[in-house]
């Protein structure tokens, strides 16, 4: 899977289930926690996704451009 697909995969898992944590995501996706995380990173660097909330009550939010 492409970077770009594995992106996908993860915002349609956030769309589908904002809540999801990344335990979650990675067990999905066959990647490793810290692998989503990276993941992740750049997508809220280049303002795809962001993260409201505190870490255990927060939600993931797919910022549609």
């Amino acid at each position: 899977m492409s970077v770009l697909e594995t992106r996908e995969e993860i915002m349609k898992m956030m769309l589908h289930n904002p809540k999801i944590t990344t335990k979650d995501m990675a067990k999905k996706l066959h990647l490793t926690p810290k692998g989503v995380e990276w993941h992740l990173s750049n997508m809220k660097k280049a303002g795809q996704i962001k993260h409201v909330g505190s870490t255990k009550a927060g939600y993931w939010e797919v910022i549609k451009k």
